[in-house]
């Protein structure tokens, strides 16, 4: 099956920049000013950092649609006590991403969903810096919480990018998480929506909302049982 560019080298900031602001702000303004606190808060935050295939580009409703999203209904429905925050920046690059991941990390981080590095492969940007910057984003964020658990979203890149390159910079995801103990690969977070047009928007780049979907569901596959062992990780002892 071809594999085709999933994110185009430039897209449009502002206004998603806007959205990942409003996604990361929201879940705190929510608690403020209310007149009763809410029954069984979430205790725990996902932080789903990543490009515009995160912040859902292209989507009618992207706040609701785009995978991260989908994965907060799943939480809720598990009555597992987490927060979906979606960081998502349509056009980011890993660099881009070392530079804004201070601010994120002012609240607190238990799972990380590492989805960056895809335009840096449509830039053709060296893989060493790739793994560079990705690494540096594992790092800020261990340092500040080190007990955050880590999930590496793998990606790839079409075949006309050279089999040389290719295999360079698919190799940047496994490589990263083996250098992180703990953390864990998502070897390919379009696996059965890349390249199958019904689950792309016209652009055949971004996935449609039934592609968020299928892709809500093969991360869920990976971020449950590591939300269920962080539960079991809080739960005093005898209770």
């Amino acid at each position: 099956m071809p594999i085709r560019a999933f994110f185009p080298p430039r897209l449009p900031l502002f206004p998603l920049a806007l959205l990942a602001c409003i996604a990361f702000i929201a879940p705190i303004a929510r608690g403020q000013g209310s007149a009763a606190p809410a029954m069984n808060p979430p205790t725990h935050n996902i932080l789903f950092f990543g490009d515009s295939l995160t912040a859902g580009y292209g989507l009618e409703n992207a706040p609701a649609e785009a995978f991260p999203s989908l994965i907060g209904r799943k939480l809720k429905d598990a009555g597992l006590p987490f927060t979906s925050v979606n960081a998502g920046l349509s056009g980011d690059t890993t660099a881009g991403g070392l530079r804004r991941i201070d601010w994120l990390l002012q609240r607190p981080v238990d799972i990380l969903v590492l989805e960056l590095g895809g335009n840096d492969g449509l830039r053709g940007l060296p893989t060493t810096e790739t793994a560079r910057n990705l690494q540096a984003i594992i790092d800020k964020t261990r340092a500040r919480y080190p007990d955050v658990r880590i999930i590496v979203a793998g990606m790839k890149m079409p075949p006309n990018f050279g089999a040389d390159y290719v295999a360079r910079f698919e190799a940047v995801f496994p490589a990263v998480t083996n250098a992180n103990p703990g953390a864990t690969l998502l070897p390919f977070i379009l696996d059965g929506v890349g390249g199958i047009a019904q689950y792309n928007q016209r652009d055949q780049i971004h996935p449609t909302a039934e592609g968020h979907r299928i892709i809500a569901e093969l991360v869920w596959r990976t971020l449950e049982p590591i939300c269920r062992a962080e539960v079991v990780k809080t739960v005093p002892a005898g209770s």
